[in-house]
C-alpha cells in the first residue's frame, strides 16, 4: 500500500517539526494595536528582501491583492489583467464588488505575457464615457510560469510611462525566483528583488509552496502601505496575536526558499513519467505545475481519471484542465506512484 500523495495544491501542505517549534516560540502581542513583535519581524524582513520600505502581514492571498488594488485605484477606476490572472478570475470578483473597481482584462499570449501592444491599446483616454485606467496586474508565476524578466521590465516602463502603478501578484514568486535563478546563474533571493523591483506593490504568499499554514505579505512603500492597512481594517483582517502565524512564514523564507528547486524536479519528474501516454497531452512544466489535457477518446474521462486516482491514494483537480502540483510534502516515491496509477487506467 501507497501512503496518499495529495497533488491538488501547494496549499496543502502541513507545517514541519521545525516550523511548528518556531511557532510555539514565537513572541506574541497584538498586531491590530501594531504590537505583536513577530509580526513586525516578519514585516520588516520580506520587505528588506523585495527591496521595499514596508510591507502588511493579511491572512490570505485573496486579501492582499485586494488590498493592493483597493489601494492604488477608486471607485470608477480599472485595472488591466490577464483573463487567468488570479485576482481577477478566482478570486470572486472582489476589487470590483467591494470597490467598484473594473476589471479590464486581456488574453494571454502562449507564455502567459499580456501583448505590449494590447495592454497599450487598452489603457483609456482621460474621457467622462470611460472608466479611468490606473493599475497594470500580473502574476508571476502564472499557472506555474515564468514570465520572462525581460518582458516584466518592459510591460512595467510601459505601464509606468502611462501613468498607471503596476501590481505584482506574486504568490508563487519564490518558485518564479528560483527558476529565475537557474537561467542566470544568481540566488533566489536575488532574484525575487529583481522581480519585485519592476513593481510598486507585490503579494507574497507563505502558505504554498513555502509551506507556512496561514497567510501573505504586501509589500510597497510607506505611503501605500498605510492605505492598505486601512483596507485590511475593512475586510477583517486584523488577527490580534498573529504572531504564531507570523512566526511560520518567517521560519519558511529562512529554510523553505532553497528548497523549491526539489518542488520543480519533482513536477518534471511527473511530467517524465506521463510523456508517450496515448489519450494525454503534457505541457512541460516550469516550476512546480504540471498541466494535463487528455485527448483523442480520452477527452471526456477527466470525471473517470480524477475517481481512479481517489481511490488509489492520489489527489488532483481538474477545474478547467488536469492539475497537479508538487510541494513540500511530496517525494519521488508518491510522484512515481501517482505516474503508476495514471498509466494503470489508460492501461484498462
Amino acid at each position: 500500500m501507497h501512503k496518499t500523495v495529495d497533488l491538488r495544491s501547494d496549499t496543502v501542505t502541513q507545517p514541519t517539526p521545525a516550523m511548528r517549534d518556531a511557532m510555539l516560540a514565537a513572541p506574541l502581542g497584538d498586531d491590530v494595536f501594531g504590537g505583536d513583535p513577530s509580526v513586525n519581524a516578519l514585516q520588516e524582513k520580506i520587505a528588506g528582501l523585495l527591496g521595499f520600505e514596508a510591507a502588511l502581514y493579511v491572512p490570505t492571498g485573496t486579501q492582499s491583492n485586494l488590498c493592493a488594488i483597493l489601494a492604488h485605484c477608486q471607485r470608477g477606476d480599472e485595472y488591466i489583467v490577464g483573463q487567468q490572472a488570479h485576482c481577477y478570475r478566482w478570486e470572486g470578483g472582489g476589487a470590483a464588488v467591494f470597490g467598484s473597481v473594473q476589471p479590464q482584462p486581456l488574453n494571454h499570449q502562449p507564455d502567459g505575457t499580456l501583448a505590449l501592444d494590447e495592454i497599450d491599446a487598452a489603457i483609456k483616454p482621460d474621457d467622462a464615457h470611460f472608466a479611468r485606467t490606473r493599475l497594470l496586474a500580473l502574476e508571476n508565476t502564472l499557472g506555474g510560469k515564468l514570465l520572462p524578466f525581460d518582458y516584466l521590465r518592459q510591460a512595467t516602463q510601459l505601464a509606468k510611462n502611462r501613468g498607471l502603478a503596476r501590481h505584482l501578484d506574486g504568490a508563487r514568486l519564490f518558485n518564479a525566483a528560483v527558476a529565475q535563478a537557474l537561467q542566470t546563474g544568481s540566488d533566489a533571493f536575488t532574484e525575487a528583488r529583481r522581480i519585485a523591483g519592476c513593481f510598486d506593490s507585490v503579494s507574497v504568499c507563505f502558505s504554498k509552496g513555502l509551506g507556512a499554514p496561514v497567510g501573505s505579505a504586501l509589500c510597497g512603500s510607506r505611503e501605500f502601505i498605510a492605505r492598505a492597512h486601512r483596507i485590511r481594517k475593512m475586510a477583517g483582517g486584523g488577527m490580534r496575536q498573529a504572531g504564531m502565524l507570523a512566526a511560520a512564514a518567517s521560519h519558511a523564507l529562512d529554510h523553505h526558499v532553497v528548497r523549491l528547486a526539489q518542488d520543480h524536479a519533482l513536477a518534471q519528474r511527473l511530467a517524465d513519467g506521463l510523456a508517450g501516454i496515448p489519450g494525454l497531452q503534457v505541457e512541460a512544466p516550469q516550476t512546480n505545475i504540471v498541466f494535463v489535457d487528455l485527448t483523442g477518446a480520452a477527452r471526456n474521462q477527466s470525471a473517470a481519471l480524477l475517481q481512479h486516482l481517489a481511490a488509489h491514494g492520489v489527489q488532483a483537480t481538474g477545474l478547467y484542465r488536469l492539475r497537479f502540483v508538487t510541494h513540500l510534502d511530496v517525494d519521488a516515491a508518491g510522484v512515481d506512484n501517482a505516474v503508476a496509477v495514471i498509466r494503470q487506467f489508460f492501461n484498462s
